[in-house]
């Protein structure tokens, strides 16, 4: 979304990727399965910093897999 802003109109690749990520957003967080607050949080991240948002959503969910893991 900041790219759109900074660009000041929408490119249909960038509207494409941006949707991806919102999908592969969806998918973790079920998997994850965070209360509303975390859900809101990490859409809303991913919506503006697009797939930054998403990379840093993956390090956490890979964090948490790990500690879960961990006897």
């Amino acid at each position: 979304m900041i790219v759109i802003l900074i660009l000041g109109f929408a490119p249909w690749i960038i509207l494409l990727t941006l949707v991806l990520a919102m999908y592969l957003t969806v998918v973790e967080l079920l998997e994850l399965r965070p209360n509303y607050g975390w859900w809101i949080w990490w859409l809303l991240l991913v919506f503006l910093t697009h797939f930054v948002g998403y990379l840093i959503l993956r390090g956490y969910a890979y964090y948490r897999h790990r500690e879960a893991a961990r006897p």
